[in-house]
């Protein structure tokens, strides 16, 4: 069997050496070592990084298309994803000015972008989050020239600076969640919110607590994927509970539907039949208005 694993063609033999390195390469391959404890970790680590690159790189693709499709942003909560995409800046930043490994960092590169597409969408589409307003456009083009400056602000920052962010991110990804956590259960509904983002940001996050762990050993970067994780389960926790509740998909709030055309007895008072019986009838008298035999006058009021 290592006669074969050693003669492998450069296509195959060149992207595993990157990935898990010459020395886990020989062992776990070409040696076919499978003892080798600490190759084994980091090659997984390696291959959960590279599956968590290339599942960030399309995480929130559905989310988007979501918001298009329906033209709306009803449900998402735009301060939530502004502090989500600058949470996912910082840590980008932060890994990158270290020289992390790519595979320990790199969904945060294409999630950032992602996250500032979204951020720009629920400015643009009528959202509960903003003022119903002719400035939509206005709010969208503001939005992605704030997020351009905080790219190029975060890139030059000092080190030390950078890193009082990083530790920052945790309060940030509470409050990144928080709105959204809120917005869903005041209506009672997740709203154009995509469950295949909040289940891959579930992944997303357990794999990167392994490969931090691993690779890195960073307690800052561990403590935000972790406090990460325990909100993004309160999402999911929140889509299985609202599941089947948005029967509202155009934009009227939940809990103001309006009553039907067909029936408005509402607005108008209501209407009761009165049936009135005929009078019995009266045997006249000598002459209109005379008396009758009991003594009595007799009078027909006419309506």
């Amino acid at each position: 069997m290592t006669a074969i694993t050693q003669n492998f063609p450069w296509f195959i033999r060149e992207p595993a050496v990157a990935i898990v390195g010459e020395k886990c390469y020989h062992s776990l391959v070409e040696e076919l070592n499978v003892g080798d404890v600490e190759c084994l970790k980091y090659a997984l680590s390696k291959g959960l990084g590279v599956g968590i690159v290339i599942g960030g790189s399309i995480m929130k693709v559905p989310q988007v298309l979501i918001i298009l499709r329906a033209r709306s942003a009803r449900g998402l909560s735009f301060t939530a994803y502004v502090l989500e995409t600058l949470s996912y800046a910082i840590t980008l930043v932060y890994s990158f000015r270290n020289d992390f490994p790519f595979s320990t960092y790199g969904e945060n590169f294409f999630l950032t972008l992602q996250n500032a597409i979204i951020t720009v969408l629920i400015a643009y589409f009528p959202s509960p989050s903003l003022r119903r307003a002719k400035t939509n456009s206005v709010a969208a083009f503001s939005t992605f020239l704030a997020t351009l400056a905080g790219a190029f602000t975060l890139y030059y920052l000092p080190s030390t600076s950078l890193a009082l962010l990083q530790l920052a991110t945790t309060p940030l990804s509470v409050l990144s969640k928080f709105p959204q956590i809120m917005t869903n259960h005041r209506a009672r509904s997740t709203g154009q919110l995509s469950a295949f983002a909040v289940i891959s940001q579930v992944a997303g996050c357990l794999a990167r607590l392994f490969t931090t762990v691993t690779e890195t050993g960073d307690p800052l970067l561990f403590l935000a994927f972790a406090t990460a994780l325990a909100l993004n389960c309160v999402l999911g926790a929140q889509m299985w509970m609202y599941w089947g509740q948005d029967a509202d998909t155009k934009g009227i709030d939940i809990g103001k539907i309006p009553p039907s055309e067909k029936d408005k007895s509402w607005a108008r008072p209501a209407q009761v039949d009165i049936t009135v019986q005929p009078a019995s009838p009266v045997a006249p008298g000598p002459r209109y208005g005379s008396p009758t035999p009991s003594g009595r006058r007799w009078a027909r009021k006419v309506d």
